[in-house]
């Protein structure tokens, strides 16, 4: 806000004193036209989709200045000689007049402009062009969603399973299961008892903490000496978008090449696109597995380690 109002203070005090130096040159120009007009003097006929994208204002805003200006005669409006559903806009006979009277203005106003540079310590066009290609390249409210991760990741912490988070292992999968597909046996099984078909067999459970309160989960499960499952990755859906997904992943590979695994599998449904797109940034590829026991399953996945 405060950026945003500082600028706006800036331009205002710029547009003022720019009717001020209108005046003096005796030239009757509104400074919100000169875009408009300084488009058209440099070139031929345009159509107002032209203009409004060579000087960076909106359509509507463009063919209201266009209209102001044919009120006062200096531009003038004809259809296209090609397309007549065209209109194009040009500087009429009074408009090229101001076009030539307006020559040395330009220059006493770029002397005046480079000479106030030279008494700044900051080049004033050089810091809005970076300020504009940073926010093209990642825009403001990417940069604020990016902060907001980083300061929420600060509180998630990735711990191993114990008996206590057995109730919201199985709440966080089913939330996630029921909302796309229907609980199968193999669901029943794992989740129920977990001990039993997930950690009795060498696998792990890791429980994503934000605070002291469960907001996501992953298992990873043996399938032979090398390879290893990840399986049962959820996050409640309150705290999706945060990166606990990819914390959990980092969590699985860590422990996978811990114990010595070679290679990373996974079993998934095309519709989840923000978990394939998550597998996909961990380093997950598409496979053509073994038939899985899963009825939702349609895309099989591995990564190696």
């Amino acid at each position: 806000m405060a950026l945003g109002s500082r600028l706006r203070r800036l331009s205002e005090m710029i547009t003022e004193e720019a009717a001020d130096v209108y005046r003096l040159y005796n030239i009757e120009m509104q400074p919100k036209w000169f875009p408009v007009f300084y488009a058209l003097s440099e070139g031929g006929p345009r159509t107002i989709t032209e203009i409004a994208q060579e000087i960076g204002h909106s359509h509507p805003s463009v063919s209201k200045i266009v209209q102001e200006m044919v009120q006062h005669g200096y531009v003038k409006e004809k259809k296209g000689k090609e397309d007549g559903r065209k209109n194009f806009i040009t500087l009429s006979p009074q408009g090229q007049q101001i076009q030539e009277k307006i020559q040395a203005q330009y220059d006493d106003v770029n002397a005046a402009v480079e000479k106030a540079l030279e008494e700044t310590q900051h080049n004033l066009w050089k810091a809005i062009e970076e300020w504009e290609f940073l926010l093209a390249q990642k825009s403001l409210l990417r940069r604020v969603q990016e902060a907001r991760h980083a300061r929420e990741g600060n509180r998630v912490t990735i711990v191993d399973y114990t008996p206590q988070y057995q109730q919201a292992f199985r709440k966080l999968n089913e939330q996630w299961i029921t909302t796309y597909f229907k609980m199968e046996e193999a669901d029943y099984k794992s989740l129920d008892h977990p001990q039993e078909y997930i950690l009795d067999k060498g696998g792990h459970i890791f429980i994503a903490l934000y605070g002291d309160t469960p907001v996501g989960a992953c298992a990873l499960i043996p399938m032979n000496a090398t390879t290893f499952e990840l399986a049962k990755m959820a996050v409640a859906p309150e705290m999706q978008g945060r990166h606990i997904g990819w914390l959990l992943g980092q969590a699985v590979f860590e422990k996978a090449r811990a114990l010595g695994a070679t290679k990373l599998y996974l079993e998934s449904n095309t519709i989840l696109k923000p978990a394939i797109q998550l597998y996909h940034k961990l380093g997950f590829q598409k496979i053509t597995g073994v038939p899985s026991p899963y009825e939702r399953c349609n895309i099989q996945m591995e990564a190696v380690l």
